[in-house]
């Protein structure tokens, strides 16, 4: 079945089990909050950093990742250095059309103290690529193996599969 129809369990049952828990004003509200929180980030990061399209955005926003007045801080080293607040890297450098850009799609389901924290980090991380640049270009420093080398993880594709001590494929 997963061949034939994909990733059925996870995408389908999923969407409509999500869509069927919250009914239609259920699905308006999510749907707002999303929104709601989208701008509300857009909004405290628009003196930080530069969000080029500088408008009421639906659920996401794309800013520019290197801070104005940074020497050769990209938009992968800010996303990194989040690793080290905690949060989970946003897309990087989509759409093709922002340089260095960083889409930040916060979900329905974040509080205000949790959008908060996220651009709380955000604003440090550009302080840091002022004043300690380094510290944002080699990050992530809280993580069990650092900086990986994109390139060369591109270029000598190594796959290994982890299976429990008690798997067996029978």
């Amino acid at each position: 079945m997963k061949a034939f129809h994909g990733h059925f369990g996870g995408g389908l049952v999923r969407s409509y089990t999500y869509i069927a828990m919250h009914g239609a004003d259920g699905l308006k509200d999510v749907s707002q909050y999303a929104v709601l929180n989208a701008n509300y980030l857009a909004a405290r990061l628009r003196g930080t950093y530069n969000v080029p399209f500088d408008r009421i955005c639906m659920h996401e926003f794309v800013m520019e990742g290197n801070p104005p007045g940074t020497e050769g801080v990209r938009a992968l080293d800010v996303a990194k250095r989040l690793m080290d607040y905690n949060f989970h890297p946003p897309t990087n450098y989509f759409p093709l059309i922002v340089h260095e850009a960083l889409m930040i799609e916060p979900t329905e389901t974040e509080n205000k103290d949790t959008l908060d924290a996220f651009a709380d980090a955000l604003i440090k991380i550009a302080e840091e690529a002022k004043t300690d640049p380094e510290l944002v270009k080699s990050a992530p420093h809280n993580t069990p193996f650092g900086r990986m080398d994109e390139v060369k993880a591109a270029r000598e594709l190594v796959l290994c599969c982890w299976l429990p001590e008690n798997y067996s494929a029978e």
